[in-house]
């Protein structure tokens, strides 16, 4: 347990959702640990009396995630995001009113998570702190994505009406998150040049490229998958896999379905799939990168009777830049995105998935979709912020 909890305190310090020294994590094998020492350990400890859990995360955000999650925390008891994995696997995302532990609890018997203002955000495992990583960093991304489409959204609200301009707590909020923001990478790393010959050299641009993409900030916690298909085998990134922990989670699967092998593999095993039988492509890359995300649910048409189900089955053919914005939700049920994004993909480098992430494709190796997920993400990033002078 205590290699577990210093492995996911280092992984929140590298991918920059925390500072170094601020992650209190708790685990619980034959006794309850902390990773250090801390006047918030008394409280946390009873938390565990009242839930079925072995480890819990607390910790007050590395910015521009803390200045983000204190603004949308003062406004309510709970933060509604609309971004695909929040509605998946979160819903919404409770706030408590103070750092008490029978509020605490109240919270997380609903919700994996719960922000405390001014403090930071909790999250908990029930088998390992793995879990309570996944359910911190999936807060931030979606607090991100929310913070920075709502701000766009009150400058289009104030530009027919001034009284719906962003306030000055807003205004103050966003101009420090801008400031921390990562720096642009315009560049992207060279990868493995392939095609690829042997299962083996697979395995070893799987993971390069996995790394990668968790380095560059495309891609948080456990979500993004890839995959790539040899002689009729497509070699994808397990379920619930993280890009940069790939050696050991990656399954062949051959694609006429003679193996039950699929069964572990990513939930969009589906959509992998049949982009490798209808396309010319080998590789799959997917990631969540914020701006990116964030822009593809921006949508001009404000009467739309499908307000609210946009990411399910939006009919309007709608861009991010020259990629393709298609609807559908995690799986392969009837709004499944493998009934939509294979067939967007047919003639294009890239698609996007409302609200969820980016599809990107390449003829031979991963250099080609990594380039143009960093490539899509930084044009959107600038595409927002050129909407936001030109509205501001």
């Amino acid at each position: 347990m205590e290699r577990l909890i210093a492995k996911y305190e280092k992984k929140l310090v590298d991918a920059g959702l925390a500072d170094p020294g601020a992650p209190l994590l708790a685990g619980l094998d034959a006794e309850l640990i902390f990773n250090r020492k801390d006047p918030a350990t008394a409280e946390l400890a009873q938390i565990f009396d009242g839930l079925h859990i072995n480890s819990l995360l607390y910790c007050r955000p590395a910015e521009p995630y803390r200045t983000i999650v204190d603004y949308l925390s003062s406004l309510g008891r709970t933060i509604t995001p609309e971004d695909c994995e929040t509605r998946t696997f979160q819903h919404d995302i409770p706030v408590a009113s103070r750092f008490h532990a029978p509020e605490i609890l109240a919270c997380l018997r609903r919700r994996k998570s719960v922000i405390i203002p001014g403090a930071g955000v909790i999250a908990h495992g029930v088998v390992s702190p793995e879990q309570a990583f996944v359910t911190y960093s999936s807060v931030l991304f979606a607090c991100f994505v929310k913070f920075f489409g709502d701000y766009l959204a009150a400058l289009e609200a104030g530009h027919s009406d001034p009284s719906g301009r962003p306030s000055a707590a807003f205004q103050a909020a966003f101009n420090r998150a801008v400031s921390h923001l990562d720096p642009v990478r315009p560049v992207a790393p060279v990868l493995a040049k392939g095609p690829f010959a042997t299962a083996a050299q697979v395995y070893e641009a799987l993971d390069q490229a996995g790394k990668a993409t968790v380095d560059y900030r495309l891609v948080d916690s456990f979500f993004g998958n890839i995959s790539y298909s040899l002689d009729d085998v497509l070699y994808i990134s397990q379920t619930g896999s993280s890009l940069d922990e790939l050696p050991g989670h990656v399954d062949p699967c051959p694609l006429d379905g003679s193996s039950c092998a699929g069964l572990t593999a990513s939930s969009e095993f589906s959509a992998h799939a049949q982009v490798a039988l209808t396309t010319t492509a080998r590789a799959i890359l997917h990631g969540h990168p914020k701006f990116s995300v964030l822009m593809s649910m921006r949508c001009a048409k404000k009467d739309c009777d499908l307000r609210g189900a946009c990411h399910l089955k939006c009919p309007s053919a709608r861009l991010l830049g020259d990629v393709p914005i298609v609807p559908g939700e995690v799986g392969s049920g009837p709004t499944g995105l493998c009934h939509t994004m294979p067939q967007a993909m047919r003639g294009n480098r890239a698609v996007m998935v409302h609200g969820h992430g980016l599809f990107a494709a390449g003829e031979t190796d991963f250099n080609e979709p990594f380039a143009t997920l960093l490539t899509v993400e930084n044009a959107s990033r600038e595409a927002y912020f050129k909407t936001v002078a030109a509205l501001s």
